[in-house]
């Protein structure tokens, strides 16, 4: 009589913590969760990148190159979206969105730096030699956030035609 308070009876029954994470988490969300901590990582290596040069400016009393400043605001804002987006409960292809704003703000990061960058030559100068490496770590961060707002379209995209109970749009069962 008193079977469902034992642990061999009603066990689908029992949802917690552990339960819903373990149905959240496929194949594809544990790659999707690695690449958001490969974003996070290069989102904090612009950082490290760039602030050097704000660090050194602020140390001389010279004033903040904008440029460098946004460079530091776009590693922050990746950096800050793939923690959020990492989360395995959080479904993050909902919110493509900002995955395609954080690729339009390293867009715009790549053409600034790769303008001034990419061609100069850099004749042993280990700070050119660091910028013209951290282009390259812009381009990266761009293919990341674009290849994550395409597989976040398409999911959302998917999702929004799937047959559910709420939409009267399921299928029948017998």
């Amino acid at each position: 009589m008193l079977n469902f308070l034992s642990r061999r009876t009603m066990k689908g029954e029992k949802v917690g913590l552990s339960t819903n994470l373990k149905a959240s988490l496929s194949i594809g969300s544990v790659v999707l969760i690695l690449i958001r901590l490969f974003q996070f990582v290069m989102g904090l290596v612009v950082i490290g990148l760039y602030a050097q040069d704000l660090d050194k400016a602020r140390k001389a009393h010279k004033y903040t190159d904008s440029k460098w400043v946004y460079a530091v605001f776009c590693g922050a804002f990746g950096a800050l979206m793939s923690l959020i987006f990492m989360m395995p409960l959080i479904k993050s292809w909902m919110f493509f969105a900002a995955d395609v704003l954080a690729f339009f703000f390293y867009m715009v990061l790549f053409g600034i730096f790769g303008k001034m960058y990419i061609k100069e030559d850099a004749e042993g100068d280990k700070g050119i030699i660091r910028m013209k490496n951290a282009v390259w770590v812009d381009l990266t961060n761009m293919v990341l956030w674009i290849g994550t707002a395409i597989y976040g379209a398409f999911v959302f995209w998917k999702a929004r035609k799937a047959r559910t109970t709420f939409t009267s749009r399921a299928s029948a069962h017998a």
